[in-house]
């Protein structure tokens, strides 16, 4: 397979500006505490979706990732998660009982780390979520593993309980980087876990990686990568590493020195991304790569693929309640989170058996905009008729300013913009954030803050 297109080193240092991953628009930067669980409440009784994901929340870890932004507990006190569990299920039978006719479509464990949970913690979780909401035959199960504390049995257990997908932290093989970021494990106890979940029958096994940790070489990173296509993973997330030590204090035990420079680190990238397209994968996105016969990958050639707070996924029209510490819900045209703080999670419960803190109704333009921004992200294309169409507007028109800013990626190639749809060319399937930040209304008061990562 030939190099890809979108390795313009030029263009990519001239776009190389901080922008939004957008999982959602508006961004949760934007979130108010004037939205309540009130608002929620009302979302969720007048929605007539059918269907919902369900998403979950264990922020505990066993020990401090150095490069993790995650919002998480770190402790060795099992006996925490129970009663984090405790708090979870008054949430979760709360909120159940404005859902009795919706069916669960997909459920997701993230964190933090979920396998954290013991076989007896999930059991009893797992238990309670399909006594309270109606689960679909064919629900899809997902939880994120971390490999350093389980045993293998767990995958067995996990398959039992009725996971079908499993996301594990791989980040880097090299003991040289797993030790600057604190988070040494086995590769072959790694290659263990997949081989297991494979042969008793689990769907897909996603791992993820990471550039640009410290004291990575295009030398080192060559052998992390062959480790990779070793495990034979389903899906692969390639992630950049965004130090921002003013932001998240771990990443303070990480010297600046330690890092690849801003050189290094493209190379980093782009040696990534070529040796996983040669070894089979499909670039998903902007960080994700998934085999030729995924479904990701399926629905991105068809254009149906949908980007939500977890990531790309194919459920585009599910409803999305999120429980436990900042977890979000996306009900119709509104958007929710919970207390980031543990102990202001535990008082929420305790006074109003909901933890909703701060949130969002979407205005009209919020949803034209979520729309386009979308469809870019997702399946860099966006059809100016049908957007005209679902609105009742003139996309032209409406987007007239936003339509004058894309003059600049014109110029460079990096979009052709036609009188019915707007397609984003090969070689900025980098910098496809830049291309929708030019249709975020937000975006102009953020531009001066670090509040979100580079691009590369």
């Amino acid at each position: 397979m030939s190099e890809c297109s979108f390795f313009d080193q030029g263009l990519l240092e001239k776009y190389n500006t901080s922008g939004p991953r957008y999982t959602s628009y508006p961004t949760a930067l934007e979130f108010s505490d004037t939205f309540t669980n009130k608002d929620l409440v009302s979302a969720i009784q007048n929605s007539i979706n059918p269907d919902l994901s369900l998403y979950l929340h264990i922020p505990f870890c066993h020990s401090l990732c150095y490069y993790c932004g995650c919002n998480k507990t770190v402790t060795r006190q099992k006996h925490k998660a129970d009663i984090y569990l405790d708090y979870l299920g008054q949430e979760i039978i709360n909120r159940a009982r404005l859902c009795s006719s919706k069916t669960i479509r997909q459920l997701h464990f993230g964190g933090g780390t979920p396998s954290y949970l013991s076989q007896q913690q999930l059991t009893r979780i797992i238990g309670l979520l399909k006594e309270q909401f109606y689960f679909a035959d064919d629900v899809e199960m997902s939880i994120e593993i971390d490999p350093r504390e389980i045993e293998l049995e767990l995958i067995d257990h996990l398959y039992f309980l009725g996971f079908k997908r499993i996301s594990i932290g791989v980040q880097d093989t090299n003991i040289k980087v797993q030790q600057a970021i604190n988070r040494t494990q086995s590769f072959e106890f790694i290659k263990q876990i997949i081989s297991r979940a494979k042969s008793i029958g689990f769907d897909s096994v996603n791992i993820d990686l990471i550039y640009g940790l410290p004291y990575q070489t295009e030398q080192s990173f060559k052998q992390t990568l062959l480790d990779a296509q070793a495990l034979e993973a389903d899906r692969i997330s390639l992630f950049s590493y965004a130090h921002l030590p003013s932001r998240f204090a771990a990443q303070r035990k990480i010297k600046d020195e330690w890092l690849p420079k801003a050189a290094e680190k493209f190379s980093l990238m782009k040696q990534a991304i070529n040796t996983l397209r040669q070894q089979g994968y499909e670039l998903i996105g902007m960080d994700h790569f998934a085999k030729a016969n995924d479904e990701l990958a399926i629905a991105q050639k068809k254009g149906v693929l949908h980007r939500n707070f977890q990531g790309y996924t194919t459920f585009k029209n599910c409803n999305l309640l999120g429980f436990g510490v900042s977890a979000i819900s996306a009900v119709d045209n509104t958007y929710s989170q919970n207390c980031k703080v543990l102990k202001e999670y535990y008082q929420s419960i305790d006074e109003g058996q909901q933890a909703v803190e701060k949130g969002l109704t979407l205005s009209q333009d919020d949803l034209i905009r979520q729309r386009v921004i979308s469809e870019l992200m997702c399946n860099l294309y966006v059809n100016k008729k049908q957007v005209s169409a679902q609105f009742e507007i003139d996309f032209d028109q409406y987007f007239a300013e936003e339509i004058d800013s894309l003059k600049i990626f014109e110029r460079d190639n990096l979009l052709i913009n036609r009188g019915s749809n707007i397609q984003i060319s090969p070689s900025a399937r980098l910098l496809v954030r830049n291309i929708c930040m030019s249709f975020d209304a937000y975006m102009k008061k953020h531009l001066n803050q670090q509040r979100f990562s580079r691009v590369i």
